[in-house]
């Protein structure tokens, strides 16, 4: 029993740690999303109830957020699904410069997010950055594309920034799992006549199944919570502006913390449901 109880002390100050860090702030803001509170009228702080969260359903500029968001999540989904595979058995493959590739494959995830949005501004600047010289000399414009004030574009070059960033770790997950396929199972397979695509199909693909939730919940939470590279490429733009900067400038430049709370939990109950789906579905294909 005192054994126990030194344990139980040992542990104390790490659970103090995450209660503090985490868990206060977490009925602390839950609590401010019930509320009025704003920081330019701190006298009338009061208990609204789910007003905020109703507000948010006929907010316009959330709405626009919440289809920018979800654009860039659509985008980054099946962009960074398809490269994060393909890196993965390519890396999965062992030669002689596959230490090497695996390398240079971690340094766009090793940068700061914010290095990595004015990396790529410089590349798709609207006046005569490396992609319009380089679409220009080909022949292929014959004037600068304005990537970043057209918002389709914008919406695509923004995925792919996050696809440069994320996926390098995503294929780095899926290989860990490919490297725990026995390879006994491909040798049976080609005994028996399978091509690459029915071997991927039959063998590779069910065997990963358990890893790309994951990979999909890391995307997920990648592209709905994309900040830095936006202010890095077009800054705090109302037409590009997606969920987490919105709640930004609602929480920190509009000082309404009521509100900004109820945006802040409205995209963790998105990002919790979308995760909770991906692992019941990947739960499902595994069984």
């Amino acid at each position: 029993m005192k054994k126990n109880k030194y344990a139980y002390l040992l542990i104390l100050p790490a659970v103090l740690i995450v209660l503090l860090t985490i868990l206060v702030p977490i009925v602390t803001t839950f609590r401010y999303s019930l509320s009025y509170f704003k920081l330019t009228d701190p006298k009338n702080q009061k208990f609204i109830g789910i007003k905020n969260y109703v507000d948010i359903l006929h907010d316009k500029g959330f709405i626009n957020a919440f289809k920018n968001s979800f654009m860039i999540l659509i985008a980054v989904i099946i962009i960074g699904l398809v490269i994060s595979i393909v890196i993965a058995l390519i890396l999965n493959k062992k030669t002689k410069i596959s230490g090497a590739l695996l390398a240079i494959s971690i340094i766009p995830w090793a940068l700061p997010p914010i290095v990595n949005g004015i990396i790529w501004k410089f590349i798709f600047f609207p006046g005569y950055g490396f992609a319009n010289k380089l679409i220009i000399n080909l022949g292929l414009a014959s004037k600068p594309i304005n990537w970043i004030n057209n918002k389709k574009m914008f919406v695509f070059l923004v995925a792919m920034v996050l696809c440069w960033k994320i996926v390098p770790f995503c294929a780095l997950v899926i290989l860990a799992k490919l490297e725990t396929i026995p390879k006994t199972l491909y040798e049976a397979i080609s005994i028996d006549g399978a091509g690459k695509f029915d071997t991927f199909r039959l063998i590779t693909l069910p065997l990963i199944m358990e890893v790309l939730g994951i990979v999909l919940l890391n995307l997920t939470t990648a592209a709905i919570n994309v900040y830095d590279e936006i202010i890095a490429l077009s800054g705090y733009v109302l037409e590009n502006q997606t969920l987490l900067i919105y709640n930004y400038a609602n929480t920190f430049q509009y000082l309404n913390f009521g509100y900004g709370s109820a945006i802040s939990y409205t995209i963790m109950i998105i990002v919790g449901v979308c995760g909770i789906g991906y692992i019941k579905r990947m739960s499902r294909g595994i069984k």
